[in-house]
């Protein structure tokens, strides 16, 4: 199992402790120390005050934000959960893509999204009802920037006429694409288009609120793996999908008498289970509780020696395309 860990940069109420150069890259510095496979950050460039004040978050540009991670780190991966396709050109979102997996040495994972903020799109002058047509749209762009090659591609606000972009990104044939959200169309486009699906628990009660299915249980969880696996069968994919899941959040059935002593042995059996459905990725931020920069050391560097060994050594099995598991 691989781990990727969320840098605590929504944290705008302690600027000085986790929002500043010096925090990304100690903060980026520690995971790297402590096994961690990747960090990630969110994004939210203009959201509205009614959000925030029902438990809403603000974020640093994440790409901005991630080159901080890479200008200080040498082996983690660096992961957007998730950019919001919608809300940028395409083109300029893949010049950034590329800019980073350039500079980091080709370490990027793009987790995308379509958003759900009505508010946002508004504010940003994006039309919330084309979001999956322009996110759909957006992937196929900036795959065939990211070639290098001469492009001539006409979208429903762009057009582009034999136009080039280097440089290209280091990875190949791209940074792997992965896509956020429950419904079975962000399954298909996974499938179909990505490398990756990223599925948020999410109760009933804020279903329509984030414009996106309910996920509650472990069991919801296996019936989309199950649907994703289903469509690639249809549509042909071999490839595996890499199943990128939050560690916690969903109902699971965890037996009281199964050994787990303490919030650890929980969440080794949490990842377990999620493991025997199909998930081979975990995301999520530090366990316990922290307030200050000092107290999100201090528990990176805890999981690292008692909970990241014990995670990646979970085998890891795609149940999606043929051919292993995904990295």
């Amino acid at each position: 199992m691989k781990i990727s860990l969320g840098l605590p940069t929504q944290r705008v109420d302690k600027l000085d402790q986790f929002v500043s150069a010096e925090a990304i890259a100690e903060m980026s510095c520690a995971a790297e120390s402590a096994g961690f496979d990747a960090v990630f950050v969110t994004e939210h460039p203009f959201p509205e005050k009614g959000w925030m004040d029902t438990g809403g978050h603000h974020a640093l540009d994440p790409f901005v934000a991630l080159s901080f991670a890479a200008a200080a780190t040498t082996t983690i991966r660096l992961q957007t959960h998730l950019c919001v396709l919608p809300y940028r050109n395409p083109f300029l979102t893949a010049k950034a893509v590329a800019s980073l997996d350039v500079l980091s040495g080709g370490r990027v994972i793009l987790g995308a999204g379509t958003g759900y903020l009505e508010a946002e799109f508004a504010a940003l002058g994006v039309d919330f009802a084309e979001r999956n047509d322009l996110t759909d749209e957006a992937i196929v762009a900036m795959k065939a920037a990211w070639s290098g090659k001469p492009l001539s591609l006409a979208g429903r606000h762009f057009e582009a006429h034999d136009n080039v972009a280097l440089p290209r990104p280091v990875q190949s044939p791209h940074p792997p694409i992965w896509i956020g959200g429950n419904a079975k169309r962000a399954i298909r486009r996974a499938v179909e288009l990505a490398d990756g699906w990223a599925p948020m628990p999410n109760p009933a009660q804020t279903a329509a609120r984030r414009h996106s299915a309910a996920l509650e249980t472990l069991e919801d969880l296996k019936v989309r793996i199950d649907y994703a696996a289903g469509h690639a069968e249809t549509v042909g994919r071999t490839a595996p999908l890499t199943i990128a899941s939050s560690l916690g959040g969903l109902e699971m059935d965890i037996p009281s008498d199964g050994g787990a002593t303490d919030v650890d042995d929980l969440l080794v059996e949490t990842a377990a289970q999620l493991a025997g459905v199909g998930v081979t990725y975990l995301y999520g931020g530090v366990i316990r509780p922290v307030d200050s920069r000092a107290e999100f050391l201090r528990e990176v560097v805890r999981m690292g020696e008692t909970l990241v060994p014990r995670l990646t050594a979970i085998k890891t099995v795609s149940r999606v395309g043929v051919g292993g598991a995904a990295t």
